[in-house]
């Protein structure tokens, strides 16, 4: 329901935007204006995106959880596509995606109407996915072969003799 409110209100919005600001500064500023939006959303993006890329490698190196420096990034992915649609609505709603603070409020917001029912990282992480009912222990000994051993029949026990073949 809210997907089709969307996908109707938007473009309303869009079109009566475009209206009002062609009607005030004209039709070729008003084109500019956009252009200069999409190349200027561009490059935000571009640079907003490879810092939250830094982070998130960050947070994988120190095994730390990823879910705040994924989120930002799709946050990001989603303000560039906003950016790059015309339009004056989707362009404010990109450039604010791309603010940090607007970024950690719709963050706060979607995290706490998530539930997430586990999360784990590192070596045991492998092992309890394949066994969750085990802990992945270790046990460390050693061993002794107790299998009888044969005769030697030939010259030595790496080798056996020609007819022994």
């Amino acid at each position: 329901m809210y997907l089709l409110l969307a996908f109707l209100l938007v473009p309303i919005i869009e079109i009566a935007l475009f209206i009002q600001v062609g009607g005030i500064i004209g039709l070729w500023p008003t084109l500019a204006i956009v252009v200069l939006t999409a190349v200027l959303g561009t490059w935000l993006v571009k640079s907003q995106g490879r810092m939250a890329l830094g982070k998130l490698q960050s947070s994988f190196q120190q095994l730390d959880d990823p879910t705040e420096p994924l989120a930002h990034g799709a946050m990001i992915l989603v303000a560039g596509a906003l950016l790059l649609t015309p339009g004056f609505f989707t362009d404010a709603v990109g450039f604010s995606l791309l603010m940090p603070p607007v970024r950690m409020a719709v963050f706060r917001f979607l995290s706490a109407r998530v539930t997430m029912a586990q999360f784990q990282m590192g070596a045991g992480a492998a092992q309890s996915r394949r066994n969750p009912g085990q802990q992945g222990d270790i046990i460390d000994g050693d061993y002794q072969d107790v299998t009888p051993k044969k005769p030697r029949q030939g010259p030595s026990g790496w080798v056996d003799g020609p007819d022994q073949g």
